[in-house]
């Protein structure tokens, strides 16, 4: 299937017409009489006009298909109310009650396992190759089994740099999106033993190509919208076609809208992360978007004062395990192998590099959270404290020439060095 495009240029936004068109191109309506199709969507962890998607969609084919329902790709996140979903579907309760009364809404389970159905394995010589010897070892590939009552799978979702895969998007939305834990939890370490700096904003990785051939198990037939989102929520560009070529077009546009280039590293850099990001399972973004371009040395602040949870479905794992860098686990990899392959990850992630050495922990540079985390819990669990009230935001912008930045809404947008050093490259 070829890629349809619709790309703004300059200030310029793609506009609902162009969106409209774009749907009529890809799904035209004659070929969806009768037909079972299920949209797989974001969670309100990513910024992305899913509204505006779902109402074209739903408008060429709600009236001629035998179903047209809803999934969120939650991957491991909460599942949403259905105030919630309404919210990231921008539409009201009552036109849920009315227009779309139809429309099922599914919150993906990852954790119970009468949800998912075991599609195939990648085996071990094929981990052997992609990792490059880093691990060999067969991964199940579970997936939603309610996939399988479609005649077709639609995935919109944005596309943006990501610490695991590199950019996201795709079949992502696939895998970890409604995905079971075992692949989950692999391919979320393979990208922090490769380590984040190197995987972020990288096109090409191990883990998209382990992401990919897992979404060939599932032989339901799949199209995609993937988006590419300014900060503000407009569309720089929609790319429609397959998971992967649709995918691979909007990663292109993606490296041009979402990666900022600085000269130097900053000593201090406020990230100011925004309420859709409500525990540090995803604040943590605010640390990783970033790390590129924190001194060796430096402070990175997780400003977060809404924030009040380290993580909800992990919080006894990571109170016991805490945020480390990857060689703490690599080189006790004994102690650690038996916790959820995905939370050390996260925990890496968040952590940023470092050694560890003769039992000593030394990290490159400094995380601390001033959020509503008590000062004893971020000790606890290995991070910096500071009481967000006593942080005034104004006083850390306009400073970049000092070594200070300050992102407004951090999480989304990469910031890398012009010449990065060879841990970043």
């Amino acid at each position: 299937m070829s890629v349809f495009s619709a790309i703004a240029t300059g200030s310029l936004t793609v506009t609902s017409e162009q969106v409209a068109e774009l749907v009529a191109r890809t799904c035209p309506r004659n070929n969806y009489q009768g037909k079972k199709v299920l949209l797989i969507v974001p969670d309100g962890t990513r910024t992305a006009p899913v509204g505006l998607m779902f109402k074209a969609i739903f408008d060429e084919l709600g009236e001629v298909t035998g179903a047209l329902d809803v999934m969120i790709a939650l991957g491991t996140h909460q599942p949403m109310s259905e105030v919630a979903i309404c919210e990231r579907l921008e539409i009201s309760m009552d036109e849920r009650g009315g227009r779309y009364k139809s429309v099922e809404f599914i919150n993906h389970e990852w954790d119970n396992p009468a949800a998912l159905r075991r599609v195939g394995t990648i085996t071990a010589a094929r981990i052997r190759d992609l990792s490059d010897g880093q691990f060999e070892m067969d991964v199940p590939v579970d997936v939603n089994k309610r996939v399988f009552d479609y005649d077709e799978i639609i995935i919109v979702g944005p596309v943006f740099p990501h610490e695991v895969v590199g950019f996201s998007g795709g079949n992502k939305y696939l895998f970890p999106g409604v995905a079971g834990p075992e692949i989950l939890n692999f391919f979320h370490w393979l990208g922090a033993v490769i380590t984040t700096p190197k995987v972020i904003g990288t096109k090409q990785t191990a883990v998209r190509k382990v992401v990919d051939i897992a979404a060939e198990f599932v032989t339901v037939d799949k199209r995609c919208f993937a988006m590419v989102v300014r900060p503000d929520k407009s569309l720089a560009g929609l790319f429609a076609g397959t998971p992967e070529n649709a995918w691979e077009a909007a990663s292109d546009l993606s490296r041009e809208t979402h990666i900022t280039f600085k000269d130097r590293p900053f000593e201090t850099i406020l990230s100011c992360c925004p309420l859709m990001y409500d525990e540090i399972w995803t604040a943590g973004k605010g640390m990783y978007k970033l790390e590129p371009v924190l001194a060796d040395g430096g402070e990175l602040i997780i400003y977060a004062p809404h924030v009040s949870e380290v993580c909800v479905t992990h919080h006894k794992t990571i109170m016991e395990v805490g945020y480390h860098c990857r060689d703490y686990f690599l080189k006790q990899w004994d102690k650690f192998k038996h916790y959820p392959w995905g939370v050390l990850a996260h925990s890496a992630h968040v952590h940023g590099l470092g050694t560890f050495e003769n039992g000593i922990e030394k990290p490159r540079a400094r995380v601390t959270l001033a959020t509503a985390i008590p000062p004893e819990v971020c000790r606890q669990i290995n991070l910096g404290y500071r009481d967000p009230a006593t942080i005034c935001v104004e006083d850390f912008i306009n400073r970049e020439d000092e070594g200070v930045l300050c992102v407004p809404k951090a999480g989304e947008m990469l910031y890398k060095l012009k010449n990065p050093p060879d841990w970043a490259a």
